[in-house]
């Protein structure tokens, strides 16, 4: 049987209050370092339960402000369930035999139109929020992060400003797939020293692109940046 995660229970945690009203919709959670003296765990994996939520639509995370309840499923709390044929389960299992290559080939196939999409479609707002999720990854990167929390919602924005949420559903369910230990291992082997300014420099590049509304330049970069992850982790290195 699966063990289940520190900052999955830490964040099914957060979720219960969060149906029972304790944490009410709008509401600002408290600050990683009040979370973890008061569940007596690290801030890394505070830090990592946050992001889950946020993949999953639960939170939104405001750069310089905090992290705040939105959880789009609350009127869904409480009722049963449809049911699935049992002949079709087999096929709707979520499994979590989808290996970090075969994440990013499927980002590689998805990102670049939702890249193009958003530089045609992003509100100001949208854009607002792209462009913090880069100070966020900026910041991340003077700090030495091993999380890359900016980097991920960087490519969630993206898809939410693409015009259709559905895109931005399937790129937090693949970067949910993606952040998993193999892929961490992956990162710790592989990774050069200078990707993540390179990755910062490439993700500027997308930015600049929807900013200036120009979808074609924008589906170039997002493609040229995921190439070039692709590239890195692909290299032959001695371990």
């Amino acid at each position: 049987m699966e063990t289940t995660r520190l900052y999955q229970k830490i964040a099914d945690e957060i979720k219960q209050k969060i149906r029972d009203n304790t944490y009410p919709i709008g509401h600002q959670l408290p600050p990683e370092r009040d979370f973890a003296a008061q569940l007596g765990v690290s801030r890394t994996s505070v830090r990592e339960a946050i992001i889950a939520l946020e993949v999953s639509g639960w939170v939104d995370v405001k750069v310089g402000s905090g992290v705040y309840v939105k959880c789009p499923d609350q009127s869904k709390i409480g009722h049963t369930e449809p049911q699935i044929h049992p002949q079709l389960l087999p096929y709707l299992a979520q499994g979590d035999d989808i290996t970090p290559f075969e994440v990013l080939q499927a980002r590689l196939l998805l990102e670049p139109e939702f890249a193009a999409l958003a530089a045609a479609n992003r509100s100001d707002e949208l854009m607002q929020e792209i462009k913090d999720a880069y100070i966020m990854n900026v910041s991340d990167n003077l700090n030495a992060s091993t999380e890359h929390i900016g980097d991920r919602l960087f490519h969630i924005k993206i898809a939410e400003a693409s015009g259709n949420p559905a895109y931005a559903y399937f790129i937090r369910y693949l970067l949910g797939k993606q952040y998993t230990e193999l892929f961490n291992r992956l990162q710790t082997l592989y990774t050069p020293e200078d990707m993540p300014l390179r990755s910062q420099v490439e993700h500027h590049q997308i930015l600049i692109a929807i900013e200036k509304q120009r979808p074609e330049q924008a589906r170039i970069a997002m493609q040229t940046h995921l190439n070039s992850v692709i590239e890195i982790f692909s290299r032959s290195v001695d371990v």
